[in-house]
């Protein structure tokens, strides 16, 4: 029987299947896939017929800091929703697009980041990375319509409360297409 040879891409995968079964490796292997994802994607609006209508309402929420607060969404003024966590690596991998955008409209669009995680952890990963998106940890159950199965899971809800986007998977933020829809939103 003739001896198989191993080739270097043979030695290649094994040794990135291997880095990705070592937990220390694996979290940054899958943000470093996602981000790769991202350069070949974008968001895009919803069909119209897909654009579902939330009825204004206030969300309720706890800043990290513990202060409860109420955001209106729905009520004329254009909202970026974003549910994520700290330990998911698509969120990782989105969240400089999302701090780029929020950088340039965070006056003229209300900025929503959602986790479940506890404050502190959030606070430390957001200082490491040095974002300075506004986080909120929720109070209430979302609208069905803002009910996602998976992370990160990102809207952007016009001024009268139509869902525009529905974003599940990482995604690339801080596009042209993005800036343009958001200027329309804006304006209208």
């Amino acid at each position: 029987m003739k001896k198989r040879k191993f080739s270097i891409a043979d030695i290649l995968l094994f040794v990135f299947i291997l880095l990705l079964v070592i937990p220390q490796t694996r979290k940054p292997i899958q943000v470093a896939l996602s981000s790769v994802k991202m350069q070949f994607f974008s968001p895009s609006p919803l069909d119209k017929e897909d654009q579902a209508k939330l009825s204004p309402f206030a969300y309720k929420v706890s800043a990290l800091d513990g202060t409860n607060t109420s955001i209106n969404i729905g009520a004329d003024k254009v909202t970026f929703v974003g549910y994520w966590a700290t330990w998911c690596p698509p969120c990782i991998a989105e969240m400089p697009s999302i701090q780029k955008l929020y950088d340039d409209y965070g006056t003229s669009v209300e900025f929503l980041l959602l986790t479940h995680e506890k404050p502190e952890v959030v606070q430390r990963f957001l200082d490491k990375r040095e974002f300075s998106l506004p986080v909120y940890i929720p109070r209430m159950q979302a609208p069905e319509l803002l009910y996602g199965n998976s992370i990160p899971t990102n809207f952007v809800i016009d001024k009268s409360g139509k869902i525009i986007i529905k974003e599940t998977g990482a995604a690339d933020w801080n596009t042209k297409k993005i800036r343009t829809i958001l200027d329309g939103l804006i304006a209208s």
